[in-house]
């Protein structure tokens, strides 16, 4: 499959991702049916089926559960093959979650996210937004914290993944990577995912599926139509549903 060039990060992905909350964590999902969380053997096999399909792009969080861990301690040998994102800002225990965008919150969560996925530098961090966009890019430190771990090194490219169109167009002025939801029922991003692109940063797209409640082959083929987006986040736990994700994007 042909990949796409990631703005101007350097990286090429996959134009179907995987996206890791399902590995991780069953609770308080918003997807439309629920499910049961694999256990360890299961999840070894579904990374290592998902790398021999050839997606190179694997989309995770903090807030995912077990997901990170499960991550570096399956395919970390691999590392080779893939692109990895996590975030910051967002953290889930007792079954609630919670934000926090200090700078030593900041640096904390990107110490823990490379130790649990087995990492030097990581090759993506988004902002994990909880809706408050404007607030968290204009009155906390996580912008400038993630701007000095891109220059120590820690890690390769950052952005935001935020909820609104005002403040995907704010972080456009430092990130390298955006993360929008954009699908057939909700188009309000496409104007910033071509400003993106006249900007040389990278598009990601989440929830293109609408959280499983649109059909995956027209869900899939209305997003990647759309050649300013990079790759489009697609969860799942049957790999042969992944497959025929890929074929679908395949067929473009």
């Amino acid at each position: 499959m042909v990949r796409r060039r990631l703005g101007r990060t350097g990286f090429e992905l996959n134009p179907i991702g995987f996206g890791a909350f399902k590995i991780g964590r069953n609770v308080g999902a918003k997807y439309a049916r629920e499910y049961e969380l694999p256990d360890d053997a299961a999840v070894d096999r579904l990374l290592n089926s998902i790398l021999d399909l050839g997606i190179n792009y694997v989309d995770t969080a903090p807030a995912y559960g077990l997901s990170e861990g499960r991550i570096g301690r399956a395919i970390s040998h691999r590392k080779a093959e893939f692109v990895i994102s996590t975030k910051v800002g967002e953290t889930f225990s007792n079954e609630r979650s919670t934000f926090e965008f200090s700078e030593k919150a900041v640096r904390e969560s990107v110490a823990r996210s490379r130790e649990r996925l087995n990492m030097d530098a990581i090759d993506i961090v988004f902002v994990h937004s909880d809706g408050n966009d404007l607030d968290i890019l204009k009155r906390t430190q996580v912008v400038q914290t993630l701007r000095s771990l891109r220059d120590e090194g820690a890690i390769k490219a950052i952005g935001f993944s935020g909820k609104t169109v005002a403040g995907a167009l704010q972080s456009l002025d430092w990130a390298d990577v955006i993360m929008v939801e954009y699908h057939l029922d909700d188009r309000s991003h496409e104007q910033v995912i071509g400003e993106a692109a006249k900007r040389s940063v990278g598009v990601i797209v989440k929830k293109g599926l609408a959280s499983g409640r649109l059909d995956a082959e027209k869900a899939i083929r209305f997003v990647l139509a759309n050649q300013n987006v990079s790759s489009l986040v697609v969860g799942g736990l049957n790999i042969d549903h992944i497959a025929a994700n890929l074929r679908a994007a395949q067929s473009l």
